[in-house]
């Protein structure tokens, strides 16, 4: 299946998700990687991973891209040669880009119930909100995305998921909420977006709207 998703966030944010149905052949078939990526990807022993990672180089064309448009930092966090800002997620059967020009994240997880378990390693401010639900491992999907979208914005070694990133109390079918980073000193706010499909939370976020 080709492209699954498109969301237009503003006139400079698009966000991107593409469903896995092809073959790892299929999706390698006329793409070219640079010899950093095909190392990468020869370097990956599992066939969902290396599917996901040819899947995100589909949707970069989509919108005019290709491998060799794309470079990793030293911390490998994505970036685009012509200076737009990128966040690149794949997870099981989906994969997503949000592209903006603007610094952006995004994180797509599948809704599982064992979040429940670990949910004391990545809330803190968040639990008392958590406890009043009732579709616990939903909202628990939406914070973890919330929290790695975040992390993946702020791109700043150190930051802790429990300490230094809340994510404010939300009505589930609102589709948003807010995000704060508190690290060094600094805080920031951000607007946090989410939807769901097929078992799946999509969470992307952005500099607090004004």
């Amino acid at each position: 299946m080709p492209l699954y998703k498109t969301i237009t966030v503003n006139n400079h944010t698009k966000v991107l998700i593409w469903k896995i149905d092809e073959s790892f052949d299929f999706l390698s078939k006329d793409v070219v990687l640079t010899p950093h990526c095909q190392q990468r990807v020869d370097d990956m022993k599992s066939d969902i991973h290396r599917r996901g990672f040819m899947s995100i180089r589909h949707l970069l064309a989509v919108v005019g891209y290709t491998d060799f448009d794309l470079y990793y930092d030293a911390s490998g966090k994505p970036n685009l040669k012509d200076g737009k800002q990128i966040s690149i997620t794949h997870s099981f059967e989906f994969s997503g880009i949000i592209i903006s020009d603007k610094p952006v994240g995004i994180d797509i997880e599948k809704q599982r119930d064992k979040i429940q378990r670990i949910a004391r390693k990545f809330i803190n401010y968040e639990s008392s909100f958590v406890e009043q639900q009732l579709y616990k491992t939903r909202v628990l999907t939406v914070i973890w995305g919330a929290k790695e979208s975040l992390y993946k914005l702020y791109a700043t070694p150190g930051l802790s998921f429990e300490q230094h990133i809340q994510v404010a109390p939300f009505d589930f079918d609102a589709y948003a909420t807010v995000g704060k980073i508190a690290y060094k000193g600094e805080e920031s706010d951000y607007t946090v977006r989410y939807l769901e499909f097929e078992g799946f939370t999509c969470v992307f976020t952005l500099p607090l709207e004004e």
